[in-house]
């Protein structure tokens, strides 16, 4: 598989992993529709591109997702035609259970959540129709695994691999393709603009967050993944690569080990 040519859409595209795969895609010579709520930055990101011509700008809120057919239909007069849609934006969470109020579950989970399905499921006619498409989202390793201040953050993640698992099956005599890719400790901006319990933003780097890995080799190590059509993959350090293994096999020792390990 190539990218070249490919029209892939990517949304939470203006920073982050997403800016860094529309990069990396864009030297691999693909077409971009590039999403998210903040249009100034997306401009920022197509003139990093390597072809600004191949890249469309889509404004976009999960938050409000009501008019995705719409842009649905827009995405594709881009031009002619959708092979990929990333499912790449969402938010996170830093707080725990009993100090985030129900009003900041319900945003998450309407963003990372019902934002992600609302869309995949305005494009699926399409890729229905057309026998074909890669649906590809960005879950997390804690979509594998629970960990303390995530409890929000977790649930969604969790969500998206019972919709996309369940979709992948009803959808395989299409021969649509669906990927789901689990991040763990990435160096974006994710923890500064993760809501604590009033819903406010963090507004601070979490250390493991920054040490994290560099989102232009986590976007590279993505789109290996993509190409190889990978139903699943887990791109992360050591110890969340071992959470997963651990708590597959052992949940009475993962519930031991997840107390006692800094996820900050």
């Amino acid at each position: 598989m190539s990218f070249i040519n490919k029209v892939v859409w990517i949304t939470g595209a203006s920073s982050g992993i997403g800016k860094s795969l529309a990069i990396e895609l864009s030297n691999q010579d693909a077409k971009l529709i590039l999403s998210s709520r903040n249009t100034v930055e997306l401009e920022c990101v197509k003139r990093e591109c390597k072809s600004s011509e191949n890249v469309k700008i889509i404004e976009l809120d999960l938050d409000n997702y009501v008019d995705f057919a719409q842009r649905t239909k827009e995405a594709i007069d881009c031009f002619g035609r959708l092979d990929i849609l990333i499912n790449n934006a969402g938010i996170s969470q830093r707080s725990l259970a009993k100090d985030t109020g129900l009003r900041v579950d319900e945003k998450i989970m309407k963003i990372n959540y019902l934002g992600t399905v609302a869309l995949t499921k305005a494009v699926l006619p399409y890729f229905i129709e057309k026998k074909a498409g890669h649906f590809v989202t960005t879950t997390s390793i804690v979509g594998k695994i629970g960990t303390p201040l995530r409890s929000s953050y977790a649930a969604s993640k969790h969500a998206l691999h019972g919709f996309f698992d369940s979709l992948r099956a009803e959808i395989h005599p299409y021969a649509i393709l669906v990927t789901l890719v689990c991040p763990g400790f990435v160096n974006t901006n994710i923890s500064l603009n993760a809501l604590i319990g009033d819903g406010s933003s963090q507004q601070k780097m979490d250390t493991a967050t920054k040490n994290g890995i560099d989102p232009s080799l986590f976007a590279k190590l993505m789109l290996i993944a993509i190409k190889n059509k990978k139903q699943e993959v887990y791109i992360a350090g050591f110890k969340e690569k071992l959470g997963v293994f651990v708590k597959r096999f052992s949940p009475k020792l993962f519930a031991t080990m997840i107390r006692k390990m800094s996820v900050t």
